[in-house]
């Protein structure tokens, strides 16, 4: 009987005592987390994406394969081998190689970036008073100003700014030199960078200034605005959603107003509201559960009816839907701002939801061949 091709696991301690020029890195994050963070030469092969490029990792040195917190990786890993690789899994993903890094000091891509913003005198700018678009308009009003290589400090307290902040550095050429979220205020610090022949790196998009006037390569990523709290527009939008993701397309899925409702947790979670909007948590459905029909709901006995005639046919329900959106890696993002008109809070949103503002939504919306308002 043949013999059982497996991978190996390997430490970040033993990553690091290695010679890293001696692997093939293979990073399954998305872009956006690599901004920040991550292993110089690193070949990034997004999961949400994933098997696509798996033929282009190259077979001449051993393989090592790194997610977020080294789930991932097992099964890309075990495929990889299963194909011919000599492959590494990296035990606790980049997580865990990170604290390791911090703790040692170890060179990080970032380095360089670093040492060109020192010698730039960094400016301090407000906006933890402002919400969406505020924080993001600030950013790029302040940078207009300033010279190219000059470094400013943001502080902001809407935790959609963190989502936003490293979708708008990316699309415009200007560098993320660190990011941090603490005490519930996000400081981020940004080099306003162009690169030769007025392109921003990587190369693909024109500015003007360093801060817009792109013109952006589209891909074959696919986007939806979920505008609709309707129960029957729910279950297209993640039908639709769930169909990209097996073709391999990386998904995003933008909730915003009462598209808001299908996010929320069906129990009640204590929270301190006013009275406003503590009136908007009565009147609106709690969770998927509760979402009515847009024709015929008749006091709900229409949405019941739907949902009895799908399970009589073997057709998913809107909560199998959105778990198995969740579980091929869906991007789920809920509206900052509309939450803040309608006074829900993160504390009531369903496990796997980030927080995101309208620079994460165009963001997503440029990378896309399909952009779909529901």
């Amino acid at each position: 009987m043949a013999e059982e091709v497996t991978y190996k696991n390997i430490s970040p301690a033993e990553l690091a005592g290695q010679d890293l020029n001696k692997f093939t890195i293979v990073d399954l994050r998305e872009p956006d987390e690599l901004i920040v963070s991550g292993i110089s030469g690193a070949i990034n092969l997004p999961f949400s994406t994933f098997p696509k490029g798996i033929d282009d990792i190259p077979k001449d040195k051993p393989v090592c394969v790194l997610c977020r917190e080294g789930s991932f990786s097992e099964d890309v890993a075990e495929i990889l081998a299963d194909r011919g690789y000599d492959v590494y899994n990296l035990e606790g993903g980049y997580k865990e190689y990170r604290k390791l890094k911090e703790k040692y000091s170890l060179p990080d891509e970032t380095a360089t970036v670093t040492e060109t913003a020192a010698s730039h005198e960094e400016l301090f700018v407000d906006a933890r008073s402002l919400r969406c678009p505020g924080p993001i308009v600030k950013v790029a009003d302040t940078l207009r100003e300033l010279p190219d290589g000059s470094v400013i400090k943001v502080e902001a307290t809407e935790d959609a700014f963190y989502s936003d902040i490293k979708v708008w550095t990316e699309r415009t050429g200007n560098k993320l030199l660190s990011l941090d979220f603490s005490d519930g205020v996000i400081t981020a610090r940004i080099l306003k960078s162009v690169g030769t022949d007025g392109k921003t790196e990587p190369g693909s998009a024109e500015v003007s200034a360093g801060i817009g006037n792109t013109h952006i390569q589209t891909g074959d990523d696919k986007t939806f605005i979920v505008f609709s709290g309707d129960l029957d527009k729910t279950i297209a939008a993640f039908i639709i959603a769930n169909g990209a993701a097996s073709l391999g397309r990386k998904v995003t899925m933008f909730f915003t107003f009462w598209g808001l409702n299908i996010l929320r947790r069906k129990e009640k979670v204590k929270t301190v509201k006013t009275f406003i909007e503590k009136m908007f948590g009565i009147m609106m459905p709690r969770g998927s559960k509760k979402l009515g029909l847009s024709r015929m709901n008749m006091l709900g006995a229409g949405s019941k009816m739907i949902r009895g005639i799908m399970k009589s046919k073997g057709i998913s329900s809107l909560e199998e839907l959105i778990d198995s959106a969740r579980a091929h890696g869906v991007r789920i993002v809920a509206c900052q701002m509309s939450m803040d008109v309608m006074g829900i809070k993160k504390e009531e949103l369903i496990d796997g939801v980030e927080l995101g503002g309208v620079a994460t939504f165009i963001g997503a919306g440029e990378t896309s061949d399909i952009s779909l308002f529901i």
